[in-house]
């Protein structure tokens, strides 16, 4: 296999997007995801679409052995990622953390900063020993600026960038790149995520605004991971242009 990107979250929303986009550069892909059913689609409409490899695999980053066993099995038999997208994450609920549910701070917490801490630890080493390739890392505005109803979800995206910048530190005298991809407002499969399948709800959140589209963030993910050799992109922060901060927009009026 050439050179490929190792992609979790790939089935929707911006990994999905990431993943055509990358392919579209040229990258073989090896894509994970929870759902093995949507997981084969993807393959197969990449593959015949943009004439690349696709590589899948079952995996929910809220459990460790299942990373360790993805990450092994990728490494003998795939070989090692010039491009580690982690970009499997969510938000749930959007009330004040007095009132949020413990499963849901779990799942938070488990999905945002321990699977994308352990994917990158799975990882890493292989990377270091090649002295080539990129981590990028999915933050958000909401790590930048937080907001009410979204404590929890706000500490995990701090983190995300908190971590890549550590890590970015801990790399320097490699020729391993680390980006913290930081989004706004994007209309995606995300809000219908956090409000836990209400999907009225869910639109309501983008009605008024001209939000940010998976393939804006996809595009920009690509030219990041474009970049020569001697340029590193350590951060990208994008919103929409009615956005100002992470949950402050201006809404038209219907």
């Amino acid at each position: 296999m050439s050179r490929f990107a190792f992609i979790t979250g790939a089935t929707s929303g911006i990994g999905l997007a990431s993943a055509r986009a990358l392919a579209g550069k040229g990258y073989d892909l090896v894509i994970a995801a929870r759902n093995g059913e949507k997981l084969e689609q993807v393959k197969k409409d990449i593959e015949k679409e943009k004439k690349v490899k696709v590589t899948t695999y079952e995996l929910d980053v809220r459990r460790p052995e299942e990373i360790h066993r993805v990450a092994e099995d990728c490494l003998k038999n795939v070989g090692t990622p010039y491009i580690l997208l982690n970009d499997a994450g969510l938000a749930r609920g959007l009330e004040p953390y007095g009132e949020t549910a413990e499963e849901d701070i779990l799942q938070m917490v488990d999905t945002n900063i321990k699977g994308l801490f352990l994917v990158t630890r799975a990882f890493l080493p292989a990377m270091l020993e090649k002295n080539e390739g990129q981590i990028i890392n999915l933050g958000s505005t909401a790590g930048l600026y937080a907001y009410a109803g979204a404590a929890v979800y706000c500490a995990t995206k701090a983190a995300v960038k908190t971590f890549s910048d550590g890590i970015r530190i801990d790399v320097i005298d490699s020729d391993i790149k680390v980006t913290t991809i930081q989004p706004g407002i994007v209309e995606t499969p995300f809000s219908e995520v956090r409000f836990h399948g209400d999907k009225k709800r869910a639109r309501a959140v983008y009605e008024g605004i001209d939000a940010l589209q998976a393939e804006d963030i996809a595009n920009v993910i690509a030219f990041v991971a474009d970049q020569p050799k001697r340029v590193q992109i350590s951060d990208v922060v994008i919103m929409a242009n009615q956005q100002a901060t992470g949950f402050m927009v201006s809404k038209k009026k219907k």
